[in-house]
Order: structure tokens, then sequence, then C-alpha cells
């Protein structure tokens, strides 16, 4: 399966775990606690080489200052969880779309939203594949792998909710 670089950063959100596959590309981003979160493994090599690009781009992130991120990315999933990955990855800072938008976005049947949520759920690389962005029809705060707080502090530094 070849080698898993990973480090950890710390961040406004918590200390960030990043993998990165042999070539250098960012695998995951889990946060403390996260549902499905990944941890250190045993055969994993701590490097933070590999990880230069993504720790200042996550940096100027919650500094304000960065709105997109420019990294080489390697997921894994099934056709439809990659697809749903991808129409995350066009939701613009700052914006929100909901489950159902996604689906369409896809080409899915409104009656894929669950497995569109599913698939959200299962996203490998938060923060950097802005599942965050995605919240109830009715404009609810719902699911996030991360934790709802994570969610709602993300989305104000984002501009798109107003935070106390």
């Amino acid at each position: 399966m070849g080698v898993t670089y990973w480090t950890r950063i710390a961040s406004p959100v918590g200390e960030l775990l990043l993998t990165a596959d042999a070539d250098g590309a960012l695998t995951s981003l889990s946060v403390p606690g996260q549902k499905g979160g990944r941890s250190v493994e045993a055969g994993w090599q701590r490097d933070p080489g590999p990880f230069r690009a993504a720790e200042e781009q996550l940096a100027a992130y919650f500094a304000g200052e960065r709105k997109e991120f420019q990294l080489s990315l390697s997921t894994h999933g099934t056709v439809f969880r990659e697809r749903v990955w991808g129409a995350l990855d066009d939701v613009p800072y700052g914006a929100t779309t909901t489950y159902g938008e996604i689906a369409a976005r896809i080409g899915a049947s409104r009656m894929a939203v669950r497995a569109v949520g599913g698939a959200i759920g299962a996203n490998p690389l938060l923060i950097v594949r802005p599942c965050h962005r995605v919240i109830g029809a009715d404009g609810s705060m719902t699911g996030y792998a991360g934790g709802l707080e994570r969610k709602v502090r993300l989305l104000g530094l984002e501009g798109a909710v107003e935070t106390d």
C-alpha cells in the first residue's frame, strides 16, 4: 500500500492530524474527537516535510487570509463518494449549500439525499474539502463529523453565519 506520512498541526479548532501518501498528496485531515477520524497507526512515518504547504495554507485560512486551498489531494472512495466530495470542492468560501443541492449538483435523485449525507460524513479531508458548508434544508446546523461547535466556528470564520 505504500508509506503514510503524518504530522500534527495546532489550529483554532484543535490539533489537526494530517496524513499524506508517498507522493506527498494530502490523504486526510482529522480533528480531535472526530466521528470516523483517523488515528496514527503503526508503520506510519512522522515527517512534517510533506505538510509545509498545507500548514501554511491552513494558517492563512484561520487568519482569514485564504479562501481556497491549492493542495495536492488523494482520496479513495466509491465513485459516488468521490462525486459528492468533488461537489464539496465547488462550494465557495463564505457560502452554504444543502444536502439536496449537493445531490442535484451530482445528478442524484432527491431520494439520494441520505446517501449524500453519508458520503459527506465520510469526507476524509475536513476543512480543506469544505463539508462544514453543508447545512440542513431549513438552514439548521446539521451533522458534522468534527462536531457542530466546530462547524459553526468555521462558518463564522468564513462569514457565512453570525457567531457570538
